[in-house]
C-alpha cells in the first residue's frame, strides 16, 4: 500500500514518515514540493502517486499571524482540504485530515465531545473549521498542543528560555493537553488502518495549563541533566500576555471514543514529555 503525506517535514509529518506501518510505501511532500492551496497541483500529484491513503499534516499554524492573513490561512487550512478530498475521491484514496482544539471557544467546563458545537475565537480556528467541513467523508482528527523532538515548539522554547533567563513567565489560565507528535502519528496510522471516518479527538491523556507544562519541562529536564539549574517559573494571566489572536481558556478534548476504537488510551502527557526529553538527550 502507499500513503501520500503532505506537510511531510514538519513535526507531525516527520513523525508520520518515521512511524509508518510496515509494508506502506511513503510519498512525502513538503510545502516546497507541493502547494496544497493550488487545486491543479494537488490533482496532478495525487493522480501521479495514486496513494491508498492521503495524510494531511500541512497547515497554516501561525495563530497570531493568521489574524492579519486570513486569506492565506483559509487557502491552506480550508480550501486545500477540499482539493485533497476531491482528488482522493477520484482515485478511491482515504483522506486523513488533522484539525485542532481551536475550533472551540473554551467556555466548556468538561472535555469537549466531537458533537459539541464549534465556536472558534479567531481566524486560525475558523479556517480549520472550514477545512473540517470541506473534508467530506474523510477521517478528521482534532488534536492540541502538539510538540516533538524536532523543530520549533513550546518544549524547546522553554528549555532555551530557562537557560538564558533568570526567570520565565508562563500563562496559567489556559488549560489543554500537550500531545507528543510521535504518539499522535501512531494514532493516526491506527485509525486509518481501522477504516475509521468522521470526527475523532485525540491527544495524550490528562490536562494541564501552559504553566503546569513549563514546570514539568523544567523538572524533567533537570532530572535528565538537560538544564544545569532551576529558575523561577512565574504563573501569569492571559491578560498579562496579550496576543493578536484569542485562545480558548479551556480546550481539553474528550478522547474516549477514539481511545476505544484504538483499543487503548494514550499515555499521560508527562510520560510522553519524558520520552521527548530523553530523545533530545540522546541526540545531544
Amino acid at each position: 500500500m502507499k500513503a501520500l503525506i503532505t506537510g511531510a517535514y514538519g513535526q507531525l509529518g516527520s513523525a508520520l514518515r518515521i512511524s509508518a506501518p510496515r509494508g506502506i510505501e511513503i510519498a512525502g511532500y513538503g510545502s516546497s514540493d507541493l502547494d496544497i492551496a493550488r487545486r491543479a497541483d494537488v490533482a496532478e500529484v495525487v493522480e501521479r502517486e495514486r496513494p491508498d491513503f492521503i495524510l494531511n499534516a500541512a497547515a497554516y499554524t501561525a495563530v497570531d499571524k493568521a489574524e492579519q492573513n486570513e486569506a492565506a490561512a483559509l487557502a491552506v487550512n480550508g480550501h486545500a482540504v477540499g482539493y485533497l478530498a476531491e482528488a482522493a475521491g477520484r482515485i478511491g484514496a482515504r483522506l486523513v485530515h488533522v484539525s485542532t482544539d481551536f475550533v472551540f471557544d473554551g467556555r466548556a467546563g468538561s472535555p469537549y465531545r466531537t458533537d459539541a458545537p464549534p465556536q472558534p475565537l479567531g481566524v486560525y480556528g475558523r479556517t480549520k473549521l472550514v477545512g473540517e467541513q470541506m473534508a467530506g467523508d474523510a477521517l478528521v482528527v482534532r488534536t492540541a498542543w502538539v510538540y516533538g523532538p524536532k523543530g520549533s515548539n513550546f518544549v524547546r522554547t522553554m528549555l532555551r528560555l530557562m537557560r538564558e533567563r533568570p526567570e520565565v513567565r508562563v500563562v496559567a489560565d489556559q488549560i489543554g493537553t500537550p500531545t507528543y507528535a510521535p504518539q499522535l502519528a501512531h494514532a493516526l496510522w491506527g485509525l486509518a488502518q481501522l477504516g475509521e471516518s468522521g470526527l475523532h479527538h485525540y491527544t495524550d491523556a490528562g490536562a494541564a495549563s501552559w504553566y503546569d507544562f513549563a514546570v514539568a519541562i523544567q523538572e524533567e529536564a533537570l532530572a535528565l541533566g538537560l538544564l544545569d539549574e532551576a529558575v523561577p517559573v512565574i504563573p501569569i494571566a492571559t491578560a498579562d500576555f496579550p496576543t493578536p489572536a484569542k485562545r480558548p481558556s479551556y480546550s481539553v478534548l474528550d478522547k474516549r471514543v477514539t481511545y476505544a476504537a484504538l483499543g487503548k488510551p494514550a499515555p499521560h502527557w508527562r510520560v510522553n514529555l519524558r520520552l521527548m526529553l530523553n530523545e533530545i538527550k540522546v541526540d545531544g
